[in-house]
């Protein structure tokens, strides 16, 4: 059994503990958490579970870290907080633990990132002989090994679209749909997430994955944005009122231009209530999907969908990328140390998980 520690218990750590105490090969060793209230609880309440896991959390990072732990989950954010995420992420892996992570969008294609995210962790696992694999779902699964995937069933292949179609009314991270997003801000307010640049930032790297995995050669990296505002004054579960001609929808695209054409493009669609821009894409039901369009010969088009914590697609989502970082665990352990991305690490079946509770 590969002792294993999540570090982090908000809504990427609660799926993250469900996820090690169901894998068969790995063992809750321990609970890291910021939150003094947090402290002393057990795993299983914090991760919303019937029963008692008998792991009770701690804020010592000194002495969990110290018991030699094979691997951590580190389900931190690292959005609004990039410096400190690298910096504890780092320090695990210099412990020698296998460490996996949505945290750092920079490193999920670490062969493109940037020397200051690179070289501290390539100096972390020289030094303490661990590793890192940096994934999620969008960026993450839905536009590296799932539309790589998909193309393989292609005879020609035109061009490759990843989409995400999201309704955020369900988040529970309302200073980042607010103010990183700019959900609810006035027209004129600058979201960060949103200023030219940054989505090349953050999703930037899976085009460059792909483009690496289809074997072409990119010229140049586009951006394209939209904002709409709400037409009416809308009320959330999570996060209270939204004003009528507020931000209230964006839509942007990150292309990949190949022999001058957008090949490669990684779209999304984002709400902060099912009546903004009614006329563009929308999921099956209203709530939220990743969709890959393979245009071509045939053309194919796969939609998912994912569901947890009551029906939350958001929650959803967050669960398929802690099953894609958690299921890498035990094949990470028995390679090389390293820094690693989507295309070395495998996606496999959950060999000894069908039925188990």
């Amino acid at each position: 059994m590969i002792s294993t520690v999540v570090w982090g218990t908000g809504n990427v750590g609660r799926a993250a503990i469900r996820a090690v105490e169901a894998h068969p090969k790995l063992e809750l060793a321990a609970v890291l958490v910021h939150d003094p209230a947090k402290v002393g609880r057990d795993a299983g309440e914090l991760a919303g579970l019937e029963n008692g896991l008998g792991v009770a959390a701690s804020d010592d990072i000194d002495a969990v870290l110290a018991s030699g732990p094979g691997a951590v989950v580190y389900a931190a954010t690292g959005d609004i907080r990039p410096d400190e995420a690298l910096a504890d992420i780092t320090r695990a892996v210099r412990a020698g633990a296998v460490v996996v992570t949505p945290a750092l969008y920079p490193l999920y294609d670490q062969r493109s990132a940037p020397p200051e995210f690179r070289d501290p962790v390539l100096a972390a696992v020289a030094e303490g002989g661990g590793s890192l694999f940096a994934s999620g779902v969008d960026p993450g699964w839905g536009n590296d090994v799932l539309p790589l995937l998909i193309s393989g069933l292609g005879t020609t292949v035109d061009a490759i679209r990843c989409q995400e179609i999201f309704d955020y009314s369900t988040y529970e991270q309302e200073e980042s749909v607010r103010y990183l997003v700019g959900m609810g801000q006035p027209m004129d307010y600058e979201p960060l997430m949103l200023a030219p640049s940054v989505p090349t930032m953050v999703w930037g790297g899976q085009i460059r994955l792909m483009a690496r995995a289809l074997g072409v050669e990119l010229d140049d990296i586009r951006e394209t944005m939209e904002r709409r505002p709400l037409t009416d004054t809308v009320s959330t579960r999570t996060m209270g009122e939204f004003a009528a001609g507020t931000q209230g929808a964006i839509r942007f695209e990150v292309q990949g231009i190949v022999a001058g054409e957008p090949r490669i493009v990684i779209e999304h669609i984002t709400r902060i209530h099912a009546s903004a821009a009614p006329d563009w894409p929308s999921p099956p039901d209203g709530d939220g999907a990743h969709r890959v369009i393979i245009e071509g010969r045939p053309r194919i088009e796969v939609t998912v969908t994912a569901t947890d914590e009551g029906e939350n697609r958001s929650a959803g989502g967050n669960a398929t990328a802690v099953g894609r970082l958690v299921g890498a665990i035990d094949w990470l352990v028995d390679a090389e140390p390293g820094l690693y991305d989507a295309l070395d690490v495998p996606l496999r079946p959950a060999v000894g998980r069908l039925g188990r509770k």
